[in-house]
């Protein structure tokens, strides 16, 4: 299926990156959910302190050929009916299933880490393991060792050569779930894991782990769905601090457009992998390079408490065939220090990362090929390339 029968299957209707993020919300937001309150945590940060208030001078991204760096490709573990936390027995072994997160792997890394201790630490003595090393594994694993635990992480895999690894990074919950086929609960889980996982990136942001406040804009041609994650009515809302509408006047994005700034966190996945790797070994946590094959080789594991942070790959292991891929790629271009802000645009996004300008806008449900599409590429290259040409002139 290609991304836009899906897109149109799934009623999503924003442009770009942090719109699409909606795509589930608005079911949930007809559940009688409560809309999270997560002003303590913003005055914890005192973010606003940092970003600029002025839309109207943003400098445009340089795109051109000779300024990429890489191009990069990622599969997220997507399921339509979201992600999985439930428990397993393996002969004397307790499994606590923790993965299938889709495009919001990093996004509710520590709030399904959260679920799933939960669901399986009461009353358990003696040491834990961890399947996987991406951010699910180790925002797990660092609970568990906050808890008290002693942890080994099982991987065939190092975090830098994890699907996390090859994530943009921007917080929003993208491509959780297919609005079609999630109930009550799921959502009420969602909104528990969104506002705990929000909550320890607000109070990790800085340079150590990578994490800090940007300020975002999300343009749409025929206006926004307001249930989506730009939405007035978006569950998500107070996850948006510094959310206003734009006037022509306020901005350089082209004048027939609607125009909404927020605030969000980007976690570069670099950066972050390696401090919590780090974390995690300086609080005696052992990683071991160690393929699981099937059921048989975890119930033979020491450990009698085992998570399963696998993402796509608890499809073979646990026999899910709900599991698919959804290809996304990403390419680099050398960094424009100057450029301090995000953008969502025609189904694109532009992500100002440290490492590189993050340019994205690909969705391939069901394709596995991890090669780069060249012409995906330079298709992507030419429209980023069109929208940073059109900046207006503004005198605000």
């Amino acid at each position: 299926m290609d991304r836009r029968a899906f897109v149109r299957r799934s009623g999503l209707a924003c442009v770009g990156m942090f719109s699409r993020a909606g795509f589930s919300e608005r079911l949930w937001g007809q559940t009688g959910a409560p809309v999270l309150n997560f002003d303590q945590g913003l005055a914890r940060a005192d973010q606003n302190l940092l970003l600029s208030s002025s839309a109207c001078h943003l400098p445009p991204v340089h795109v051109a050929a000779e300024r990429v760096i890489r191009t990069t490709v990622g599969l997220r573990p997507y399921r339509p009916s979201g992600f999985v936390v439930r428990s397993e027995k393996l002969d004397g072994t307790l499994v606590i299933h923790n993965y299938g997160h889709g495009g919001a792997g990093i996004t509710l890394s520590w709030g399904t880490a959260q679920l799933a201790m939960d669901l399986g630490c009461q009353g358990h003595e003696g040491p834990v393991a961890v399947l996987g090393s991406g951010a699910v594994g180790l925002a797990t694993a660092r609970l568990l060792q906050e808890a008290g635990f002693q942890v080994t992480i099982y991987t065939k895999a190092l975090p830098h050569d994890t699907t996390s690894n090859a994530a943009g990074g921007a917080w929003t919950p993208f491509l959780v779930a297919d609005s079609e086929k999630v109930d009550a609960q799921f959502n009420r889980q969602l909104l528990s894991a969104a506002k705990f996982s929000y909550d320890r990136f607000v109070n990790m942001a800085g340079e150590r782990f990578g994490v800090r406040w940007m300020r975002s804009y999300s343009i749409a041609k025929d206006g926004f769905d307001e249930s989506s994650a730009v939405g007035t009515q978006s569950i998500f809302r107070d996850m948006r601090p510094e959310f206003r509408e734009l006037t022509p006047a306020e901005h350089p994005f082209p004048a027939g457009c609607a125009v909404r700034q927020f605030d969000t966190l980007l976690i570069e996945p670099p950066t972050y992998l390696q401090a919590m790797t780090t974390a995690f070994r300086d609080a005696s946590g052992e990683i071991v390079l160690k393929s699981m094959p099937d059921r048989a080789a975890i119930a033979q594991l020491p450990e009698k408490l085992v998570f399963n942070c696998t993402g796509l790959g608890a499809k073979d292991l646990f026999q899910d065939s709900e599991l698919v891929p959804a290809r996304g790629q990403l390419t680099f271009l050398r960094p424009q220090p100057e450029v301090e802000y995000a953008v969502s645009h025609d189904e694109l996004y532009m992500l100002p990362r440290t490492d590189g300008i993050a340019l994205g806008g690909t969705y391939e449900l069901g394709m596995a090929a991890l090669t780069p599409d060249m012409n995906k590429m330079r298709k992507i290259l030419a429209q980023h390339k069109a929208f940073f040409d059109g900046y207006r002139h503004t005198a605000c």
